[in-house]
């Protein structure tokens, strides 16, 4: 079994989930606000050394072509930063459309009231992990 945490990167919030391979699922935490896309790094710390993740899926957003955006860059420095204070492995997956489910998910659960910005980037998060795992088994 290996736990991974997932963040879904953005320059006012950062959504994070863990997620376990036994189950093949993600759950969702608490998201972190951000200055800029700068968190506050205690709080990501605290839950990496709390979850001792194997890796840090970080979700990589792309044009609907493939190709890179301003922030995708932007993400992809975040996970230099994680990488380079924590030393946990880095994983970069594909997040095309992950807010969009994440939304539907939420509506789903609860309607409007459920379609809180936060919660919104932590079910993107559980998305990105759940999307790595399937691109693990092949799904």
């Amino acid at each position: 079994m290996a736990t991974y945490l997932g963040f879904d990167f953005g320059t006012k919030s950062i959504g994070i989930a863990v997620g376990q391979t036994v189950t093949g699922t993600a759950s969702p935490l608490a998201a972190v606000k951000a200055n800029d896309g700068i968190p506050n790094w205690d709080v990501i710390g605290k839950a990496i050394k709390e979850w001792q993740p194997e890796s840090l899926i970080i979700g990589l957003p792309l044009n609907m072509d493939g190709t890179e955006q301003e922030l995708t860059k932007r993400a992809k420095k975040f996970a230099n930063r994680l990488h380079g204070r924590f030393g946990v492995p880095i994983i970069m997956q594909d997040e095309r459309l992950t807010t969009t489910d994440a939304k539907a998910r939420l509506f789903e659960l609860g309607g409007f009231k459920k379609l809180q910005k936060d919660q919104i980037d932590s079910v993107s998060a559980v998305l990105i992990i759940e999307s790595y795992f399937e691109t693990l088994w092949g799904e």
